[in-house]
């Protein structure tokens, strides 16, 4: 099996680190990708999506890649990382060309030249370029093209969605990386990887959004006909459910996790107040019993403030209880039972899970919502090997990082 074949994602997150490996077994358009590896470990030295500690979290990064090594016996040269976090700017911006060739063709040329000067727009000090995403296309006055090329005309206008990071948590996650001695094929904003894999192109036309619960934010991506609306990142996740649970009940971290695994409800108006469980269920060394009502009230709150927040994020884009294929949940935040059901009640919209499809795995984990955007990013690997349109996102990440890369392979051996 070539190297080429191989497709590999990791997703970093603040809770937990996840590697997906796949395999594209040929170029066909309609190939199914087949996931033959999937694992998770602990990670340290990440905060809300930013690296706190480069060592820890390298650590924690070489040995999610050890687990995938051991469990496909294949060696993990190479990878598609997510990033996320909350210093993730956005804006929009356009680039207008004249069409370079005298019979008014418009190639694969110009659509690169309009996409270069779309990105041509005044960054904030310290953010670097992630994503140019094109929406849509102006030919001649004629707008709401969505592929120009073989179109004929003189002037060719893009209107982008460009993503931003901060530099130094680029620079810093690309360090992690190359500690580890993998290369990187490209830095992803994670929401987006997720919206690969769960949405169809007809949700994404008829108005929808993801949302992904994960353990210290939430993210956030609306489409409509087809093109990214907005993104945010919410510093909120199921980590603030937990601790609310371990300050309500006056337990530890550990208990509350569990606790929650255990008889967390995302909706209290169902349970009898009188229903209990005994806390020595969970922990032999705690003592009393706790009401189920109590916790679900609990957990709600937390849930109805996350959803609320998500709520806030579709006003600004005018879109509060106006997305037809409605709200797409995933991420581990996401297993909570009847979290559904308060989705459906506070955002008035329609509301479902979102797990992966169009692909093919014995592994019963690429059906855990919290891989979702692992999986994403092989997904969104293996229809850039096939377009190879648009800028090379990770490219504009150049001169320090090369040589930071060239520094640290100096130390594998």
């Amino acid at each position: 099996m070539s190297q080429e074949e191989i497709i590999v994602g990791l997703d970093v997150g603040s809770t937990s680190i996840k590697v997906v490996v796949a395999t594209r077994m040929s170029k066909e358009a309609n190939q199914k990708l087949h996931i033959i590896g999937a694992v998770e470990q602990d990670s340290e030295g990440i905060n809300r999506g930013v690296i706190t500690s480069i060592e820890d979290a390298a650590a924690s990064i070489s040995k999610a890649l050890d687990k995938a090594e051991k469990l496909t016996g294949i060696p993990v040269e190479q990878a598609w990382i997510s990033i996320s976090g909350g210093n993730i700017i956005a804006q929009i911006s356009r680039g207008v060309v004249a069409v370079s060739k005298t019979d008014g063709e418009i190639r694969e040329e110009d659509y690169e030249r309009a996409l270069e000067a779309a990105k041509a727009v005044t960054t904030p000090p310290n953010y670097e370029i992630l994503h140019v995403i094109p929406r849509s296309f102006t030919v001649d006055g004629q707008s709401g093209i969505k592929d120009p090329i073989g179109m004929t005309g003189v002037r060719l206008e893009v209107e982008t969605y460009i993503i931003m990071g901060l530099s130094s948590q680029i620079k810093n996650l690309t360090k992690c990386i190359y500690q580890t001695g993998l290369d990187i094929e490209d830095l992803i904003l994670g929401i987006l990887a997720t919206s690969d894999a769960v949405l169809t192109s007809r949700q994404k036309e008829l108005g929808v959004a993801v949302v992904n619960i994960g353990g210290a934010t939430t993210s956030l991506a609306v489409f409509e006909q087809g093109d990214l609306m907005t993104t945010a990142i919410i510093p909120l996740g199921s980590e603030h459910i937990t601790a609310d649970i371990a300050i309500g009940l006056r337990t530890s971290i550990e208990t509350a996790e569990a606790i929650k695994m255990k008889y967390g409800l995302a909706i209290s108006k169902e349970l009898d107040k009188k229903s209990e469980f005994a806390l020595s269920e969970i922990d032999e060394n705690e003592e009393g019993s706790v009401s189920k009502k109590y916790l679900a009230e609990i957990i709600e709150a937390r849930v109805e403030e996350i959803l609320d927040k998500i709520d806030n994020e579709l006003k600004k884009i005018d879109r509060s209880g106006s997305l037809p294929a409605g709200i797409i949940l995933t991420g581990g935040g996401a297993k909570l039972p009847k979290i559904i059901e308060v989705c459906k009640r506070e955002l008035r919209l329609p509301a479902a899970l979102g797990y992966p499809y169009d692909i093919t795995s014995v592994i019963d984990k690429v059906n855990d919502l919290s891989f979702t955007t692992s999986v994403g990013l092989v997904k969104w690997a293996s229809h850039m090997m096939k377009q190879r349109k648009g800028i090379s996102r990770f490219k504009s990440v150049t001169g320090v990082t090369n040589k930071i890369k060239k520094w640290f392979k100096s130390f594998v051996p």
